[in-house]
């Protein structure tokens, strides 16, 4: 069977001060018509840029030195895309070859319309008037099954939810029936239950249109669920190419491996995680690891926090020229405990109420009603001065390491800070020192300290925060999906790394995020919300094993699971969309 698309020993480089760097060496793949390649790895490891390689979308410091890239247009004609022209490229981009990017908020122009953009496409490559352009946008919005199509197309990316978005920039990609789809971590920034709609509808319109499929992950187990063919890329080379099937049951490179392992099993509860450096090490390694959870006696001590009938409601005007207002009950009615040493789970899905749960808690956002206790004294109605004493003993970690650090600050001054703020340290000299003993507890060497955020990857980043919250000695700590936008492998560096302190430094967790995979691992106890309202509660456990209601048994199987029966399924779906 011929191939749509044939890599010859691509390479490509970036000329920085430093001099040539390759981000891509040597790498080589093959995809046939209506088949999926999935290419997995960490941050770094060339994913992306073998995509815009073939898209010829690299920045201008980047260049291909070596290597083929040979497309079989839709007329039947094999080209090598890097001979071609740019005004020829221009006709195949967008046209036969269509990339879907990782992050919609920024690939979509703020100061256009949703409706507007995929309608341009149309225009530009289709030759279809305004009002012909419109009717075929909101028949491929109907196809992406985005509700309200006529709303949506007048509404501009912020006015709508990241799931929708990405839906979006799915209809632009499929709107000029492309041979070939590029979707570059299309799913990474999603809820399990968006993310599993997205792969749904992607293998539907694959189907449907007979596309060539390119799917660029780090999460080898979303790859479980839509490729058939996967390979594996470390350090901008391909380690590992193989049928999915058999790269999940007999992996050959310890890297492959090591991705496998580091994600948090759904079987069985686990200590601690594998990491890709454990399987990179010479030191062998089991990759099970099973152990018995953490037993918490909730009735001794005392509760750490109570909350109880907390309400958080915001009001909506419902637009410049409406004069009606709503309600929006973000946080309704809710009551718990949480008790010292232990880690209790909020899980639910994105616009559920955690996020603003965690931050009324603290009081960084008002609540509307309700009493919060710490350490059984009433906090809701502490004045200001108060309020910002005591938030030394309760911090929080942001889900965006880099908009929570000051770009213009470096490292040392970031987790100094606090200490400044709360007086903690005789001297600056003081300070500098507990700062770098900081820098040490989360694995991060000296020389970080003069170093600026922008100088770190995301994992580094997130240990600087973790590193400023500790600055202040806090007994309660929130981690608002704080592992949520992290590659897998740093993702169980960074969760290790917060059990590790939680045992030295008698921490309690509210744990924060849509992954119950994830909420598992570091739960004691987990809290399901749904509609600003906690709808089941129990032992993570026991929760897990069997739950109560239909929405957490959705958000559970909605995890992809990577397993063999799971990747047989996958493909026994797949066939029978095809039929």
């Amino acid at each position: 069977m011929s191939h749509i698309l044939e890599v010859k020993n691509l390479t490509t480089e970036f000329r920085t001060r430093e001099g040539i760097i390759p981000a891509v060496r040597n790498i080589s793949l093959q995809l046939t018509a209506g088949k999926t390649l999935g290419i997995v790895g960490e941050s770094g490891s060339g994913k992306s840029v073998t995509s815009l390689s073939v898209m010829r979308l690299l920045p201008g410091y980047a260049r291909v030195p070596e290597g083929e890239i040979w497309f079989r247009k839709a007329e039947g004609e094999l080209i090598n895309l890097l001979s071609l022209p740019q005004t020829e490229m221009q006709k195949i981009r967008g046209n036969q070859i269509s990339m879907i990017f990782q992050e919609p908020m920024t690939s979509l122009n703020p100061v256009f319309s949703c409706g507007d953009q995929v309608s341009e496409a149309l225009r530009i490559h289709k030759g279809l008037s305004r009002e012909e352009a419109k009717q075929e946008t909101l028949r491929l919005f109907d196809q992406v099954e985005l509700p309200r199509k006529e709303q949506i197309f007048r509404a501009y990316p912020h006015q709508i939810s990241g799931g929708q978005k990405q839906r979006v920039m799915i209809a632009m990609a499929i709107c000029c029936n492309p041979s070939l789809l590029i979707a570059d971590e299309p799913t990474t920034a999603l809820d399990v239950t968006v993310q599993k709609s997205i792969l749904r509808l992607l293998e539907q319109l694959q189907a449907q249109y007979g596309m060539a499929m390119v799917f660029i992950t780090h999460d080898l187990g979303v790859v479980g669920e839509i490729a058939d063919e996967v390979m594996v890329m470390y350090r901008g080379e391909g380690v590992e190419t193989g049928p999915v099937e058999k790269i999940f049951t007999s992996p050959a490179h310890r890297y492959t491996q090591g991705l496998l392992a580091c994600r948090p099993n759904a079987n069985f509860h686990l200590r601690r995680l594998r990491t890709v450096e454990d399987f990179l090490s010479d030191t062998p390694v089991s990759v099970v690891v099973k152990a018995d959870q953490k037993v918490v006696q909730p009735a001794v001590p005392a509760p750490l926090l109570e909350v109880y009938g907390l309400k958080k409601y915001f009001s909506d005007s419902g637009g410049l020229f409406s004069g009606e207002k709503e309600v929006i009950k973000a946080v309704d009615e809710v009551s718990f405990k949480v008790y010292p040493g232990e880690t209790v789970g909020l899980v639910g899905e994105s616009g559920c109420g955690k996020t603003t749960l965690g931050r009324t808690i603290l009081r960084l956002t008002e609540p509307t009603g309700g009493q919060i206790r710490f350490r059984g004294k009433e906090i809701t109605t502490l004045p200001t001065s108060e309020m910002r004493a005591l938030r030394r003993s309760m911090q929080i970690i942001f889900q965006d390491p880099y908009s929570s650090l000051n770009p213009r600050m470096t490292i040392g001054e970031a987790i100094a800070e606090p200490m400044r703020v709360h007086g903690i340290g005789r001297n600056e000299k003081e300070r500098k020192e507990k700062t770098l003993a900081l820098l040490d507890k989360v694995q991060l060497t000296s020389d970080s300290f003069s170093r600026y955020p922008h100088q770190f990857s995301g994992g580094q980043r997130q240990r600087v925060c973790i590193a400023r919250t500790l600055a202040v000695s806090p007994d309660f700590v929130i981690c608002d999906e704080s592992v949520s936008a992290l590659d897998v492998s740093v993702q169980a560096q960074i969760l290790n790394l917060l059990k590790d302190l939680q045992e030295t430094q008698n921490l309690t967790f509210i744990f924060i995020s849509h992954d119950l995979s994830v909420i598992r691992f570091m739960s004691d106890r987990i809290l399901v919300m749904k509609s600003g309202k906690i709808v089941e509660e129990g032992a993570a456990e026991d929760l897990y094993l069997s739950p109560k209601t239909e929405y957490t048994q959705n958000l559970l199987e909605a995890i992809p699971q990577g397993s063999e029966s799971s990747i047989r399924a996958a493909r026994e779906r797949r066939a029978k969309i095809k039929t």
